[in-house]
């Protein structure tokens, strides 16, 4: 059902040689819109916007992450961001909500693994527009683009820290299955922290 929703939802362009090379995909990330959203490139010139929620705790609690302690901090995690566009490797997005032209959050690829076709996406948003939908539309976006693109890709992943119920519900929400608690899988400021396991495979996607 959710399927024939997100063919509704979604249209971008994808460059023509992604398929044949990963890292041509990667160091073009492709514009995806969906109704409310514009997934681009993350840009220097979104650095107010990054660091008007990347600074608040309550963003990076639960994210492997600090809170960003300057407009400085966050110029360089740009920098690192398109340092990874210029060598092809997994990234992230920019999220801009299309009815302000602002960027209240960040979604991509915390790795890519083809020998196993396996990968893991995670996002942050604004405290500002939790609760809102917005995570579960990048996400939905975010999980099709690589199916339609990576044609090696057999499995994608996410986690969260089971704390935070709340992203677990946008995982659910976006065609993926719980599938686990993973114990003391993370060691995150300072204490090792549960998480829960979500995945989606191909022929979840396409049976």
């Amino acid at each position: 059902m959710f399927k024939a929703w997100l063919s509704r939802l979604l249209s971008g362009t994808i460059p023509e040689d992604a398929a044949k090379d990963p890292s041509t995909f990667f160091s073009s990330l492709p514009r995806i819109e969906t109704d409310d959203l514009i997934l681009r490139p993350v840009q220097m010139r979104d650095a107010r916007d990054i660091y008007a929620y990347a600074s608040d705790p309550e963003v990076a609690r639960y994210v492997l992450w600090d809170p960003h302690q300057s407009l400085a901090e966050t110029k360089e995690y740009i920098r690192y961001i398109r340092g990874l566009y210029r060598r092809g490797l997994p990234s992230s997005w920019a999220a801009e909500l299309r009815s302000e032209s602002r960027v209240i959050g960040t979604i991509g690829f915390m790795y890519y693994a083809p020998p196993h076709g396996t990968c893991e996406i995670g996002y942050s948003f604004s405290r500002n527009y939790w609760n809102c939908g917005y995570a579960t539309q990048a996400l939905t976006a975010v999980i099709r683009c690589a199916f339609d693109h990576l044609p090696d890709l057999c499995r994608i992943e996410a986690q969260h820290d089971i704390r935070n119920p709340a992203s677990g519900r946008v995982m659910q929400k976006s065609g993926m299955l719980r599938e686990g608690i993973l114990r003391s899988r993370l060691y995150n400021k300072n204490e090792h922290i549960d998480v829960a396991l979500y995945a989606i495979v191909r022929e979840d996607w396409n049976p």
